[in-house]
């Protein structure tokens, strides 16, 4: 989720002039929500939808109707400025063991004290149910697990998620600014820090423990947490729930946008690179890069909100597609095809810029996917879900 300066003229963006290929529907959940930027569900509680405010509040929408107290309000606690804004409360997922062990985590954004070259620090906290009250978090039980200083407001990444091997999976931005300006050539080619990378942890152990198996372990002078790197903004990333691959939707700078497949070590370019062209010709140029699956140049959009593969059964012509969506209103599938490339194509559900911003996706336990928004007209965050 990143807003470029050139806002004010992109409100204009086009949309594309290809024909809707994917006619589905929204179903409203509910606009009674406020910045809506992730939302999680649990097999223990089936009935019931949790859903991010960036403020800072954890709502639960059950059986269609939205709760009027939160699950968790930690809004005290972190940074949300009114208007446009890049920190807050946003991720959440839960401990796979969560029937048994009540356990959630959240990514968040808190003060930074007003230390030098700090604007804020990104904390990932575990947290826990309250006992005999699965509508309510015990906010005494918060425990940091992570914590990652951040130079400037924006590209903070922000989705955290378990993967099919247990370990918890954590998406950060490069720091912020433009151009990764950071140090010789930008963080997100830096091993030394975990900015610019999804880094994966053990959370059973305490705080937590490195994977055997991550991929820069034995590497002097690198973070052993680091899964994959050379990322700008992965702002949200999810696992195909058939296939296990992890897909991810990277902003971009200035140019184009892109969606990868992330795989352990792998190097995804940023920021001699963006999408499929040189970026920054006088940097190194890594070593066999990872190139995106697709790209879309800001004629079309100026921020891609990173979606699902679609493995629910209401919608059966979406099965195997990656629904993914631009921040500024374009909603995309994307199909893979025999030879493995992968195709482009916008949904009838997209809105045209000025309507509403797509903040993310979300995935119930039957897989039919949600979009999480903020009407522009009404300026409140509305929970759809995609209906045949």
């Amino acid at each position: 989720m990143n807003l470029k300066s050139s806002f004010s003229i992109l409100l204009t963006c086009l949309l594309g002039s290809s024909a809707f290929a994917q006619n589905v529907k929204l179903k409203l959940i509910s606009d009674q929500l406020s910045h809506p930027t992730a939302m999680a569900v649990t097999p223990k509680s089936p009935s019931l939808l949790f859903v991010c405010e960036q403020e800072g509040r954890i709502r639960i929408i059950e059986n269609g109707k939205l709760l009027p107290g939160p699950f968790l309000d930690i809004s005290k606690e972190i940074i949300k400025r009114e208007g446009y804004e890049e920190r807050g409360l946003l991720g959440l997922t839960f401990h796979p063991n969560y029937a048994s062990n009540g356990k959630f985590y959240v990514f968040c954004s808190s003060p930074s004290s007003g230390v030098k070259g700090r604007d804020h620090i990104s904390e990932i906290r575990e947290y826990t149910v309250s006992k005999g009250n699965p509508k309510l978090a015990d906010a005494t039980s918060k425990k940091l697990i992570i914590s990652v200083d951040e130079p400037q407001s924006n590209h903070n990444g922000g989705d955290l998620k378990f993967g099919p091997d247990g370990f918890l999976y954590i998406a950060l931005g490069d720091g912020g600014g433009q151009n990764d300006q950071h140090g010789q050539y930008g963080n997100a080619q830096d091993l030394s820090n975990l900015l610019g990378k999804i880094i994966r942890i053990d959370v059973n152990k305490t705080p937590y423990a490195i994977p055997a198996d991550n991929p820069f372990v034995n590497s002097p002078g690198a973070k052993p947490e680091i899964y994959a790197y050379g990322f700008r903004n992965p702002w949200r990333f999810s696992f195909d729930s058939k296939t296990k691959a992890l897909f991810t939707g990277d902003v971009g700078q200035d140019k184009y946008e892109e969606v990868d497949i992330v795989t352990k070590g792998g190097n995804y370019g940023w920021r001699a690179i963006e999408g499929l062209h040189v970026h920054r010709p006088s940097d190194p140029q890594p070593k066999d890069p990872i190139a995106p699956i697709t790209e879309y140049p800001h004629t079309e959009g100026i921020s891609i909100t990173g979606g699902y593969v679609y493995r629910g059964k209401a919608v059966p012509k979406l099965a195997g597609k990656y629904v993914f969506a631009d921040f500024m209103g374009p909603v995309w599938s994307l199909t893979k095809s025999a030879d493995n490339k992968w195709t482009r194509s916008k949904m009838s559900i997209s809105k045209d810029a000025g309507e509403w911003h797509v903040y993310s996706f979300g995935e119930d336990l039957k897989g039919e996917l949600y979009l999480l928004t903020v009407l522009l007209e009404s300026d409140k965050g509305a929970l759809y879900q995609i209906v045949p």
